[in-house]
């Protein structure tokens, strides 16, 4: 109860954090605004405020990681064993990251869809009793399966996905996905992409 109460802490400050780095980007581009003209040289004020947000986004931030390059945070709660409050809705779906990784997902999504670029998203978090049940349905990766060994899964710590992609969608994220934090480990497996954040 008292870890489940400490992470439900840190994510409300790191959402207050994230709220106050918005407002001071606001401020940054009032103040260097000098007219709010609306234009392809200029933009507008909403486009200006959307490129500071999206520079002082998850995808550039550093985290404090352990040896394997897990956020100390998450490591402290244990694969598969992420609680609610860390994790965070992707898009409408029912389906949750670790809320670094799914705030850069969304971005990512809205991005590619700007571009006419369509991503959809198969899984996400797993916890250690999905992990358990997907070894013994799909079998492991090791043995020529689809599942990582229960508890060492990137799902598990939600920081993997399983994305729903065509093959223009599939160079979009080839060409892009790093900008975002993500990058594509599984040679078997083109739709499972891994959010990796930066060490501090």
């Amino acid at each position: 109860m008292g870890i489940e109460r400490m992470g439900a802490r840190i994510a409300d400050i790191q959402s207050r954090m994230i709220a106050l780095q918005t407002q001071q980007a606001g401020r940054n581009i009032q103040q260097q605004q000098t007219k709010p003209t609306a234009g392809a040289e200029g933009g507008t004020f909403a486009n200006a405020l959307e490129n500071a947000v999206a520079q002082t986004s998850t995808s550039n931030k550093s985290y404090s990681l352990n040896s394997k390059g897990i956020p100390t945070e998450l490591a402290s709660y244990g694969n598969g064993r992420i609680p609610a409050a860390a994790l965070e809705q992707v898009g409408n779906t029912r389906h949750k990251l670790w809320a670094p990784a799914a705030e850069s997902l969304n971005r990512m999504i809205s991005d590619a869809k700007r571009e006419g670029v369509n991503i959809g998203i198969t899984d996400s978090y797993r916890p250690y009793a999905e992990q358990v049940d997907l070894a013994r349905r799909k079998g492991l990766y090791s043995q020529g399966g689809l599942a990582a060994k229960p508890g060492t899964s990137e799902h598990g710590w939600g920081m993997a996905t399983d994305l729903d992609l065509n093959s223009k969608a599939q160079t979009w994220m080839r060409a892009n996905a790093e900008k975002y934090g993500f990058s594509e480990n599984v040679p078997r497996e083109p739709w499972h992409w891994e959010f990796k954040p930066k060490s501090a």
